[in-house]
């Protein structure tokens, strides 16, 4: 079921239920898709749109970082950073597999937060926060469109510990021109706003004991992408 248009003519907002399958795209500037990730939503607030995946899930991939990750060789990510600066790269079907994902993001945010469950004995424990420094997301009838931005933040499940990441990519699609300088100066603005979040125990740090209990409702079978009229080779298997 799409989602529940709102608003004016001009500027429509779309609200999804909990439950609903929604789609997250990563949209490069040139109007071509990077990846997609099918979800679910497990909430949609006016602070933030809370979603969700299991192992099963379906996406879509840029083929070379697939094999970069599937293959364990990094050189293959600077591959594909220079496919996407070309404009040239090809969509490889992909399964999410091993880790639960929780998703909040709010719209205006150059950023997502995210949570990582794995199994854990007979259960699943949190095992880290990761924040995703992306574009501002912008809802469609199937999801939202965003566009990563290539820094990432780890936190530990206890956010005593922080670690950067991926700074040195970071580096080199700037140099690429795929992160723009305005781009750069709205990532400074958002790194500073999330050590912010985390200092004032603020947003999804707020209820983090709450987070670190949340499951996946086994009612939910894991989110499928829109059907597609197009064969290509089997899906690769993927895990954050």
């Amino acid at each position: 079921m799409p989602g529940i248009p709102a608003g004016t003519e001009e500027e429509t907002v779309y609200a999804f239920e909990a439950g609903q399958t929604v789609v997250r795209r990563e949209v490069h500037r040139s109007g071509r898709v990077w990846t997609e990730h099918a979800l679910r939503v497990v909430a949609d607030t006016d602070q933030a749109l809370v979603t969700a995946c299991a192992p099963g899930a379906q996406a879509r991939w840029p083929a070379l970082y697939a094999k970069a990750r599937t293959d364990g060789d990094r050189s293959l990510r600077t591959e594909a950073f220079e496919a996407m600066a070309s404009g040239r790269w090809e969509l490889a079907a992909a399964v999410w597999q091993e880790t639960d994902l929780l998703l909040w993001k709010p719209s205006a945010a150059w950023f997502s937060i995210n949570a990582f469950f794995v199994p854990d004995g007979d259960g699943r424990r949190l095992r880290n926060w990761y924040v995703n420094f992306e574009r501002p997301a912008r809802r469609t009838g199937a999801g939202f469109d965003t566009f990563d931005l290539t820094v990432d933040l780890v936190i530990d499940a206890d956010l005593s510990t922080l670690t950067w990441k991926d700074e040195d990519e970071y580096a080199h699609v700037r140099r690429l021109g795929i992160v723009t300088d305005a781009e750069h100066r709205a990532v400074e603005l958002a790194r500073a706003q999330v050590l912010g979040l985390l200092d004032e125990r603020a947003g999804p740090f707020a209820d983090a004991d709450r987070w670190a209990s949340w499951r996946w409702d086994p009612a939910w079978p894991p989110p499928c992408l829109p059907q597609r009229e197009e064969a290509g080779p089997g899906p690769v298997a993927v895990s954050w």
